[in-house]
């Protein structure tokens, strides 16, 4: 323990850019299927099998390779496609957001070296807009409630009865994404 923290009103900072980061790091590289950015993979099927729970996406032995299951939040090729195109052609106004259209990959349907800023104005505003109507409505809820979490936390003006708000929301959300998600996601 350094010696002045017992001084500190606060002893940690959490940067909630890099938070945002991290989360929609997760959910674009879960959602399309990024090789090394998916949260999604044999090894989090077989923690499932391991823990015994959601057995519908436990992964089974076929001919020698492992199978597993499509989850809920899975997304076909046409569908990657779709959200790409989306945050592909999206026009923003000039600093409104780092033309993120320069890190989408139509032919690979993958979005690569997205910026702190650039994951903030994704999972707050484009997100919500883009995953509409190619997800199930519980998987694009969550998702909706959690940008919303976001904007409403990283807002100019913050009051003490939102913030009570949302750290009650949170936790409705966070369930809600549990039941979605694998435990690897978080």
């Amino acid at each position: 323990m350094l010696p002045y923290w017992k001084n500190n009103l606060i002893r940690h900072n959490l940067d909630v850019m890099h938070i945002e980061k991290n989360v929609c790091d997760n959910i674009i590289g879960t959602l399309l299927d990024i090789e090394g950015k998916t949260k999604d993979n044999l090894n989090a099927r077989h923690d499932l099998k391991e823990m015994c729970i959601r057995s519908e996406l436990h992964p089974t032995q076929r001919d020698g390779k492992w199978c597993y299951s499509e989850a809920c939040y899975s997304l076909s090729s046409a569908e990657k496609s779709k959200v790409c195109k989306f945050l592909k052609m999206i026009k923003v106004p000039n600093d409104y957001s780092f033309n993120i259209s320069q890190w989408v990959k139509l032919e690979d349907r993958k979005i690569y070296g997205l910026k702190s800023h650039d994951s903030h104005i994704l999972l707050e505003q484009l997100l919500p807009l883009a995953i509409c109507g190619v997800v199930p409505n519980n998987v694009y809820d969550a998702n909706t409630e959690l940008s919303n979490f976001f904007r409403e936390l990283c807002s100019k003006a913050l009051r003490v009865d939102v913030l009570d708000q949302l750290a009650t929301q949170i936790l409705i959300t966070l369930s809600k994404l549990e039941k979605i998600f694998l435990p690897t996601f978080f």
